[in-house]
């Protein structure tokens, strides 16, 4: 379903157990970010209605999220700063193509592996941390990451048909993998 290439690996649940607010820290910055993407998105893609309409809900929803982390970050005592992102997403996107219609497909696909990686990683977390308020919390985000790698995936098949969609996808897929085991990163959501 979420079409990623390999599952969490211990390096990362060391990071969360040494570094859980840096994690949680970054995961409000993440959630603004793909606010930032969808409404990218509509700006680029302005004439596809389809596509804005779902960029829109995106918007509002990932805004949500980030007022949500906001809020367990103020309930836990945690000051929200800005911290050095991690060069996950930085290395997803020098993937996109430059021409279009494949710079479309690839934007979508990868802003859709971004929240598959998203999702995954709050089911681990969900069923890694010992604190129960946050495992619920990261619980209740899980569903929602999962619709918008959906939403992106069909929403690529409008510039492409589906077996090229999904072919570059399962080509992005593996380079996303490569990045996450490569990553020397500091503790983030996506290191």
């Amino acid at each position: 379903m979420l079409h990623l290439h390999d599952s969490p690996n211990e390096r990362w649940l060391a990071q969360v157990d040494a570094a859980l607010n840096d994690i949680l820290i970054d995961h409000a910055h993440c959630e603004k970010k793909a606010a930032g993407t969808a409404l990218n998105l509509i700006f680029h893609y302005v004439e596809n209605a389809e596509l804005c309409r779902e960029m829109t809900e995106i918007v509002n929803e990932e805004l949500e999220h980030f007022h949500l982390v906001l809020d367990l970050l103020a309930k836990r005592g945690v000051k929200f700063r800005r911290l050095s992102p991690s060069t996950y997403g930085r290395k997803l996107n020098d993937l996109v193509r430059k021409q279009e219609p494949q710079r479309a497909v690839d934007r979508l696909l990868v802003a859709g592996l971004i929240e598959a990686r998203s999702c995954e990683r709050f089911r681990t977390l969900a069923d890694h941390v010992t604190d129960h308020e946050l495992a619920e919390f990261y619980r209740s985000l899980f569903e929602a990451e999962a619709r918008h790698h959906t939403t992106y995936v069909r929403l690529a098949k409008h510039f492409a048909p589906e077996d090229v969609v999904m072919q570059r996808l399962d080509e992005l897929a593996a380079e996303e993998a490569q990045i996450l085991a490569a990553s020397e990163d500091p503790p983030r959501m996506h290191s």
